[in-house]
């Protein structure tokens, strides 16, 4: 699972989701990439079941990017806890992804097959999400 080796501060305040995303919104190191269409949190979790589905659709035959990586804690409190008594203990980590963000970049393959790798990693992911390839961004 991917987590940061080490933190400043075990806890993180939630924060807010609005706004789109500025940096990262361009496809920088493969031909085709993930964009999402609306803001979430991305556990690690998510961002793994996602990996493994592209690998095994691909079959080893590109390259992968993970461009968003899961540095925010989350906490709960333990089941059938009172109110009050602080804060809970960290259970995950999240990456916070908005709208227009590229989650994932590929390289060699052919476009129709990284559109259904695309789509399978899509998938596994908690968000509505859209397939860009570079052609897209030589306009902007």
């Amino acid at each position: 699972m991917l987590m940061p080796k080490r933190v400043k501060y075990r806890k993180q305040m939630r924060g807010n989701r609005n706004g789109k995303a500025y940096r990262g919104s361009t496809i920088e190191f493969g031909e085709y990439g993930l964009k999402a269409l609306e803001p979430s949190w991305i556990s690690n979790k998510h961002i793994e079941a996602a990996r493994v589905a592209l690998t095994r659709k691909i079959k080893r035959g590109g390259k992968v990017w993970i461009r968003i990586f899961p540095d925010k804690p989350v906490t709960k409190k333990p089941a059938e806890t009172r109110m009050g008594k602080g804060k809970g203990a960290p259970e995950y980590w999240v990456a916070v992804v908005k709208p227009g963000r590229i989650m994932f970049e590929l390289e060699g393959v052919t476009e129709e097959l990284a559109r259904q790798a695309l789509k399978l990693a899509s998938d596994k992911l908690p968000l509505k999400c859209k397939f860009v390839s570079r052609g897209d961004f030589k306009g902007a």
